[in-house]
């Protein structure tokens, strides 16, 4: 029996639609990916430039401890695996 796939953000299970986020940008040299929900991939890019996440690599703790973040996380807790909105931008 296999264990279903959750999201590398928010743990909730997968759905139809997976992403792959690389939680230290490629453009930064990171090789490996981890499965996400569409719209937790945009919350993440929506919350951080390139450079934080290099800094931050795959430490969900610091992501989640984002106030914008956490508020994101709060939210998304109880949607479908399949639930898509629209992602606001981060603010410059």
């Amino acid at each position: 029996m296999s264990e279903t796939p959750r999201c590398w953000l928010c743990e909730r299970p997968l759905g139809v639609r997976i992403e792959w986020h690389h939680p230290v940008p490629k453009a930064k040299g990171g090789r490996t990916t981890s499965p996400v929900h569409p719209i937790c991939h945009r919350a993440i890019h929506a919350a951080f430039s390139n450079g934080q996440l290099q800094r931050i690599g795959t430490d969900i703790g610091a992501l989640s401890a984002d106030p914008g973040l956490a508020s994101f996380l709060r939210w998304v807790a109880g949607k479908q695996p399949d639930f898509h909105a629209p992602t606001r931008q981060r603010k410059r």
